[in-house]
């Protein structure tokens, strides 16, 4: 998925300023794809420059302002069928929380128990968000959503909401799998600090040299 997917995505709801777009994306679609105003205006822009988005002024404010509102075009709503119909390229894992839990051995004492239960506290409150999101959603009360479902029949709503739910779940097994991953880390911190065990964990002061090789 890229930002222009999401944007696509979120604009085949219905037409919305560039100011509005970006609220409801950090409320909807951000949740599963991070994308700062600093990148959603210029793509917006680019777009609108490639025959994928119209545009038009509204009126703004008391002052005779105005603000862009952006809307699909038949060549937008096109890509969006493209980018469903093409299958997901998966890339090779970065996980910045696993190569260094691989060598915790190397972290100061008390380092790795509290780089674990900052995972923990991190995906505890993604958990959280995840589940008003849900409930949100089965309630139908979240305005993106309450807006989109306007443009369907009855019939086809059911369906619209039971995917959303659908891709949130997905996003709540993972904070929990984190949660438990993390937690069993320091199960295993624990083990190691007991009378008699050698722990992963302790202070180093020097870096040991390689050893020597005869020649």
């Amino acid at each position: 998925m890229t930002l222009r997917s999401a944007l696509l995505a979120l604009l085949s709801s219905g037409p919305l300023t560039g100011y509005d777009l970006v609220k409801q994306f950090s409320s909807s679609v951000g949740h599963v794809w991070h994308a700062p105003d600093s990148q959603i205006y210029p793509e917006l822009r680019k777009m609108h420059a490639e025959g994928l988005l119209s545009s038009r002024p509204v009126p703004w404010g008391t002052r005779g302002a105005t603000k862009t509102e952006y809307a699909l075009t038949p060549a937008g709503e096109a890509a969006l069928l493209e980018w469903q119909n093409q299958p997901l390229t998966y890339v090779r894992d970065r996980d910045p929380a696993r190569l260094k839990a691989a060598y915790f051995e190397w972290a100061p004492t008390g380092v790795a128990a509290a780089q674990l239960r900052a995972h923990i506290a991190h995906y505890e409150e993604q958990r959280l968000q995840t589940l008003h999101m849900i409930q949100a959603l089965e309630q139908r009360t979240h305005p993106t959503l309450a807006r989109r479902l306007t443009r369907y029949a009855e019939e086809e709503q059911e369906q619209i909401v039971r995917f959303k739910i659908f891709a949130y779940e997905g996003q709540l097994a993972r904070a929990e799998q984190e949660i438990a991953w993390a937690k069993r880390g320091l199960e295993i911190l624990e083990e190691m600090e007991k009378p008699g065990k050698t722990g992963p964990v302790r202070e180093r002061s020097t870096v040991r040299s390689p050893p020597r090789t005869r020649s």
